[in-house]
Parts: structure tokens; C-alpha cells; sequence
């Protein structure tokens, strides 16, 4: 392979590994070429690319795109799944199982998930998971079934107020309940508290008025009182 097609392959494992946040590594040999062909159809339909690769570019291709830990797993030859953006981790390591149990060639070594290193059994356990479409549906009902369970117990008490007050209404309405009606029959005797000191008032009036008058008629009176007496004095000198 000539130096230009070694640093166009590097180039595109590097890609590969940087947008691939998961990817499976399988030792080979032994499959045919048919047998390979046939993987690598099933792969694509769970969204991962499969790529026999030599283990000198992928180390290089590893150490550019800084994911070390796939450098552990390059050991003989080597096989990569690179799972793609919007791809199923679970639906491709049950293939890789799958052609590994079928083919009694394929052996699984191990994978990266998220830039942690995944051992050949970490890699089965994936495979046991339930497809990718099946886990969101479960994880939806896990939160979704406490929330209405909440919603349940907060309106429960809600609707038994509700009912406890509309029975208590229409006890109500049976016994005849007239203390709406009898309300503002009680409003004239504030009105008429409040007219009293307008009364009170009215009746000091008159007196205030009066007492000018008696001054005055005092007054008048004080003369003739004087005269009269002055008149007796000279009748009995």
C-alpha cells in the first residue's frame, strides 16, 4: 500500500472514531469472504459500519482521534463495528453474537461505549438488552407512571371536596336555608343607629337658639323693674 493510501485510510479511521461514540472489536479469521459480506449487510440495518482493519492504522488512526482505549483491543487481526449516530449498541452486539454463535468462527474481544472500554462479556450483556425502540418506551413508562400516579393522588382528594360541598348545598337548599333573604332585612336597623345622633342634634338646635331670646327679654325687663321701684321710694318719703 502506497504512503498516500495509507494516510487517506488513517484519515478516515480517524474520522470514524471521533464521531462513533460506540464500536465493537472481532477477531476474524476464518470467515469468508461471503460470510463477511453478510455481516457487514446486517450491521448497516442497526446503523454500524463494518471495517477489517490493520492494526498499524487503526493504532494511528486511535492516537489521533485520542481514543486510547480502543489500543488495548488491536491484537491480531481485526475487525471494527463503528456504530454510527443514531445507530442500536444493542442490536449490534446481538448480531455480532449472533454471527459469532452461528459461524463458530467470529470471536468478539471487546468495545469502547461512550469512551469506556467494554470487555467480550460487557459486550453480551449489551447484546441481551432490548432493541434501542423498546428501551425508550420502557424509560417513558418509568417516568410517565409516577407522574400520573401523583396526579392521581393530588386530584383524588380534589374530587371528594368537590362532592362533599355540592352535598352539602343541596342539604341545604332541602332544609330551606333563608339566610340569604334575611340578610338585608337587618340592614335598616344600621341606617337607623346611625340616623340617632342626626336627631340628637337636631333637638340641641333649638335650645342653642333659645337662650339669645331669654337675654333679651331679660334685658327689656331690667328697666322697668328700676323705675318702678324708684316710684315707691318717693311715695313713702
Amino acid at each position: 500500500m502506497q504512503k498516500s493510501d495509507k494516510e487517506r485510510v488513517v484519515a478516515e479511521l480517524t474520522e470514524r472514531l471521533r464521531t462513533s461514540d460506540t464500536l465493537i472489536v472481532a477477531d476474524y479469521r476464518g470467515l469468508t469472504n461471503a460470510e463477511i459480506d453478510g455481516l457487514r449487510t446486517k450491521l448497516l440495518e442497526h446503523g454500524a459500519r463494518f471495517a477489517v482493519v490493520k492494526n498499524t492504522l487503526t493504532r494511528r488512526a486511535a492516537e489521533a482521534a485520542g481514543a486510547d482505549a480502543l489500543l488495548a483491543l488491536l491484537e491480531g487481526p481485526s475487525a471494527i463495528a463503528f456504530v454510527e449516530t443514531g445507530g442500536d449498541p444493542a442490536a449490534v452486539a446481538k448480531a455480532l453474537r449472533d454471527a459469532a454463535t452461528s459461524t463458530k468462527v467470529l470471536a468478539i474481544r471487546g468495545g469502547v461505549l461512550e469512551g469506556s472500554t467494554m470487555s467480550a462479556e460487557e459486550v453480551e450483556n449489551l447484546a441481551k438488552l432490548p432493541p434501542a425502540d423498546v428501551l425508550r418506551a420502557q424509560l417513558l413508562g418509568a417516568i410517565v407512571s409516577p407522574l400520573t400516579t401523583v396526579v392521581a393522588l393530588v386530584s383524588a382528594p380534589l374530587r371528594d371536596l368537590v362532592g362533599l360541598i355540592d352535598a352539602r348545598i343541596e342539604q341545604l337548599q332541602e332544609q330551606g336555608d333563608t339566610s340569604a333573604a334575611e340578610a338585608p332585612a337587618e340592614e335598616p336597623s344600621v341606617s337607623e343607629t346611625q340616623g340617632e345622633p342626626e336627631a340628637e342634634a337636631a333637638t340641641e338646635e333649638p335650645a342653642a337658639e333659645a337662650e339669645p331670646e331669654a337675654e333679651a327679654a331679660a334685658e327689656s325687663e331690667t328697666p322697668e323693674d328700676t323705675t318702678e321701684n324708684t316710684e315707691n321710694q318717693e311715695e313713702h318719703e
